[in-house]
């Protein structure tokens, strides 16, 4: 059941549906969307990705959504082949939290936070954590152009061509803004998302902190 259908916002507190970041987080966080979603529209949805009729277009606002042990949808599996032309497979990954970022170069607020998905990454990188991007519109030539000027280490799916990976998560959660920042628990569930740039490593971090922490 995708995730839209059972999950909605709540205000305050710290529900246990759902949270938005606290308030000062959340207005740097429009900052930076009203800044980079003029020069980054967001993404169509992928029917529309895969027939070029670019419909279906959904705005970023920002949410931060946590979904219970007991509410997650089913694993998602899904494969590819990354900038330096490596074959990669979730199933790889069994076990991990796993971080997925949807982004392209071209897309302003994926510039902004890629320093925090990196520090991130590095932060965790010596536990049972994965990190992977899956580049919805660039070859790889520039995937490899962005990692390197951007300080990357960890690799992304060019998928382009084919909208494989995406089309994957659209069963669970829609993609429909580009970035989107996924938190997968250790059976490959979506146990998290953020819609818009991840606004620093505090939130991110603590999300793959949690799911580490729990027992599955």
């Amino acid at each position: 059941m995708p995730l839209d259908s059972t999950i909605r916002p709540i205000r305050g507190g710290r529900p246990s549906r759902v949270r938005r970041s606290r308030h000062a987080i959340g207005a740097a966080l429009a900052a930076v969307l009203a800044i980079g979603l003029s020069a980054c529209a967001p993404d169509a949805v992928s029917e529309s990705f895969l027939s070029g009729d670019n419909t279906g277009y959904v705005a970023a606002d920002g949410a931060i959504v946590e979904i219970p042990v007991d509410e997650r949808g089913e694993p998602v599996e899904f494969a590819g082949v990354t900038e330096l032309g490596e074959q990669y497979d979730s199933a790889d990954d069994a076990g991990k939290v796993t971080v997925v970022n949807f982004w392209y170069a071209g897309c302003a607020p994926c510039r902004l936070e890629a320093a925090d998905l990196e520090a991130v990454w590095q932060e965790y990188s010596e536990d049972d954590v994965a990190f992977v991007g899956i580049n919805t519109r660039d070859q790889a030539d520039t995937a490899i152009a962005f990692a390197e000027e951007y300080g990357i280490t960890y690799p992304s799916l060019i998928d382009v061509d084919t909208a494989e990976a995406k089309l994957a998560f659209s069963k669970v959660v829609p993609i429909a803004a580009t970035p989107t920042t996924l938190v997968l628990d250790k059976q490959g569930r979506v146990a998290a998302r953020i819609i818009g740039p991840i606004d620093g490593t505090s939130i991110l971090s603590t999300l793959v902190k949690d799911a580490l922490a729990e027992d599955l």
